[in-house]
């Protein structure tokens, strides 16, 4: 009796196993219950990020040595590509590192704006941040970060009244904020906000009564602090998408 008493248990015991088998879907719940969503990230994951980015400077002015002069700058906002990689050490904690070349105009401004253009510029403005990556419980995955962010200017070409513009390559904190939403496969959809605490020293010569009289030596402090718009798709490499628990 009690070897027939197992064998039931047991025939019971398989029979609700094959029909929890055929109940349980692929999506990691039962057929009639809501699919579950899948995690985004794990360990030792990489995201690969192609953007457009928007960088748009404050271009505020102090610190000059000609005050009485009522003078200032502007900085033209500018549209770059950008390439961005992401590296997850847990599946909330990651490192995103960028890298881009962004070009821009060095405006006079106030009392010196007659003089025209002061330079065009380009800077490279190397930044990583150290992100937290929150789970939603859905195909939107938001984030924010603080970072550092070292800029360099290079390849600049002086307006016509003046010459020998020289920024200073300076450090600067970062702030960040911004989002992924998952498509099909490994891609997704990014958008990212940033803010650059960038400040640095300039020096330039100004000829305001043209090349054959002396110039005047000009310096000040400019803080950029450009906010950085960007937009675009993202593929991940590294672990397969696992159901959440």
């Amino acid at each position: 009796m009690k070897r027939i008493a197992y064998a039931a248990v047991a025939g019971v015991m398989a029979m609700g196993g094959a029909n929890a088998a055929d109940l349980y879907g692929a999506g990691g719940g039962y057929k009639d219950a809501p699919v579950v969503v899948e995690s985004w990230t794990n360990p030792g994951d990489i995201f690969v990020r192609a953007r457009g980015l928007a960088v748009i400077p404050d271009g505020d002015t102090s610190k000059w040595n000609i005050a009485s002069f009522n003078p200032g700058v502007s900085i033209s906002t500018s549209g770059i590509p950008e390439l961005d990689i992401t590296y997850f050490f847990t599946k909330n904690i990651a490192v995103e590192v960028i890298a881009g070349v962004t070009p821009h105009t060095v405006d006079s401004a106030k009392g010196i704006s007659g003089l025209g253009k002061i330079e065009d510029v380009w800077l490279l403005p190397p930044t990583i941040t150290l992100q937290y990556h929150f789970d939603t419980g859905t195909a939107f995955k938001p984030y924010i970060g603080a970072g550092v962010n070292y800029t360099f200017f290079f390849n600049d070409e002086s307006g016509a009244n003046y010459r020998g513009f020289k920024l200073d390559n300076t450090w600067g904190a970062a702030l960040q904020a911004g989002f992924d939403y998952k498509l099909a496969g490994n891609w997704f959809l990014n958008f990212d906000f940033k803010y650059l605490f960038l400040d640095t020293d300039f020096k330039v010569n100004a000829y305001t009564n043209g090349f054959n009289a002396a110039p005047t030596r000009v310096t000040g402090h400019v803080d950029i602090d450009p906010i950085i718009v960007g937009a675009g798709i993202g593929y991940k490499f590294g672990s397969s998408y696992v159901p959440l628990k």
